[in-house]
């Protein structure tokens, strides 16, 4: 019995939708399944055919739960494991996100629908890769913003990765698209001449991607460091346990004698679980002093507070030859600080999570002093903010980013963040340090290939030579300015095709 006998075509157009949002998960880490992204856009067209607006916007949001759904439901984890909120409250919250992500995708099919007729007409090639780029990128900051799952994460180690020091991961999805839709166009639409166009059109930003990745857009500058990172693996649960905070210190005072040999030790986000002036006296200054006489520069993650005990921050202490700090800027919802306090009342009091409420960072610029380096810093998922993170170039030497992923447990979270992780390296053209509390901690060199690592819940450190580096990719001088000018003359260019 075929699937076409027992669903009518407008529902079996719905289940394909929603499939391909599934099926571009396996793209991302850990699996590596990066062509499956361009199949699975390629479908998503496929199940818009012949549909209505208002049929290509449910489409459109049945493909956005689908990749969404399967994508991020790890945030469960953090909601009801550490944030101690009942189970069935936990995960409806988290379908309730689900669902809002997947509105950006039910405007796509929506939208494409109505502007370009749907898929059918030539210019609908250029409109879907257009309106899929334009609305990824508007998910990435509209209402303090979710980029996670940009399809362009995902290419990181595939012939597209060539295109990320170029246009950045929005770039990459456009190409993406693009792809997916000449895919689509060569077998359901194109014959003869138009079917070779679209797959030589096809190699082309494939070839032109690999082509891409053999440059190198940045330059050496001085010797190499010797850097290390260390990850004390401290469950979340206890973290912040008052009971086990001298146990907490000493696992990383002695991953940190291990690796004084290192020109830059890294810990992990808040690796100390209490505030800067509580631990200054007892722990920080000797710590410094040690430092100083070994010749190593170490960087660690700490809560700082204002004097009189008022607003605190989610910091990066740099000590050493020289003192410097970073405090985060893009803080995260729930996690970090708390929005719309007055009408969440009864979930606010729920979500019991110790240090919930920082304040913002209000620094210029994500720039930190790291001995005789200046260093572009970012904690937790502010290094999925990559157009923030290049306000620290050309600057920066090399870059840092310590998080805490263990808030979402042994799921694909660690897994897709390493991937951000590596591709912020790549384009800012950058080698970049990454220390978390659980895993997985790695050395990124600056093409976003992973030197050395440290697995997701072990405790142990990783060392490697990393190189500092001048100059400016194309990405990090234009941003995703070129991007969305880009994507927007696509769109205009296809609305006039298809109304022709």
């Amino acid at each position: 019995m075929s699937l076409s006998s027992v669903l009518p075509p407008s529902r079996r157009s719905a289940l394909i939708a929603f499939l391909a949002g599934a099926l571009a998960v396996p793209s991302f880490a850990p699996f590596g399944g990066f062509p499956l992204a361009v199949l699975a856009l390629a479908l998503l067209l496929l199940a818009l055919e012949g549909a209505t607006p208002r049929a290509g916007f449910w489409r459109g949001w049945l493909f956005g739960v689908g990749l969404m759904g399967f994508g991020v439901f790890w945030i469960r984890i953090s909601l009801n494991e550490f944030g101690n909120m009942p189970t069935p409250v936990a995960h409806l919250l988290t379908l309730v996100f689900v669902a809002a992500m997947a509105l950006y995708y039910g405007v796509l099919g929506w939208a494409l629908r109505r502007l370009a007729a749907g898929p059918g007409r030539v210019g609908a090639l250029l409109c879907f890769p257009a309106l899929y780029v334009l609305l990824e990128w508007l998910r990435g900051w509209l209402f303090t913003g979710f980029p996670w799952l940009a399809l362009g994460y995902g290419q990181i180690d595939g012939p597209l990765a060539g295109w990320l020091p170029l246009v950045g991961v929005h770039g990459a999805s456009l190409v993406v698209a693009l792809s997916a839709g000449l895919l689509w166009w060569s077998v359901r639409r194109a014959r003869g001449r138009g079917r070779a166009l679209a797959l030589t059109a096809l190699v082309a930003l494939w070839g032109g991607g690999w082509t891409l990745a053999q440059l190198d857009w940045t330059q050496p500058e001085g010797a190499p460091l010797r850097a290390s990172v260390v990850q004390a693996n401290i469950p979340q649960a206890i973290k912040w346990n008052p009971e086990t905070g001298p146990a907490t210190v000493r696992a990383y005072l002695e991953l940190t004698r291990d690796h004084l040999d290192a020109d830059v030790v890294v810990w992990p986000e808040t690796a100390l679980p209490d505030f800067l002036d509580v631990l200054r006296a007892p722990l920080i200054d000797p710590l410094a002093a040690r430092a100083r006489e070994t010749g190593t520069e170490i960087v660690l993650g700490v809560p700082v507070r204002e004097p009189g005990g008022g607003r605190y921050y989610n910091a990066l202490l740099a000590i050493g030859s020289v003192e410097d700090r970073y405090f985060k800027r893009n803080l995260v919802p729930f996690g970090e600080f708390l929005p719309f306090k007055a009408w969440l009342g009864p979930l606010i009091a729920w979500f019991e999570v110790p240090m919930s409420d920082f304040s913002r960072g209000e620094a210029a610029r994500p720039l930190l002093q790291v001995g005789a380096h200046p260093v572009g810093a970012s904690i937790c998922y502010e290094d999925a903010f990559g157009a923030e993170l290049i306000e620290a170039l050309p600057e920066a030497r090399y870059l840092i980013n310590v998080s805490n992923d263990a808030w979402f447990g042994d799921s694909l979270a660690p897994h897709q963040h390493l991937q951000i992780a590596r591709a912020r390296a790549l384009e800012s053209g950058r080698d970049l340090l990454r220390a978390t509390n659980t895993g997985i901690s790695a050395i990124i060199d600056h093409r976003g290939r992973v030197i050395e690592r440290v697995p997701a819940f072990v405790r142990g450190g990783a060392s490697a030579e990393i190189q500092p580096r001048v100059g400016a990719t194309p990405f990090a001088r234009l941003g995703n300015a070129s991007v969305v000018v880009l994507a927007a003359l696509m769109l205009v260019l296809g609305i006039a095709l298809a109304r022709r």
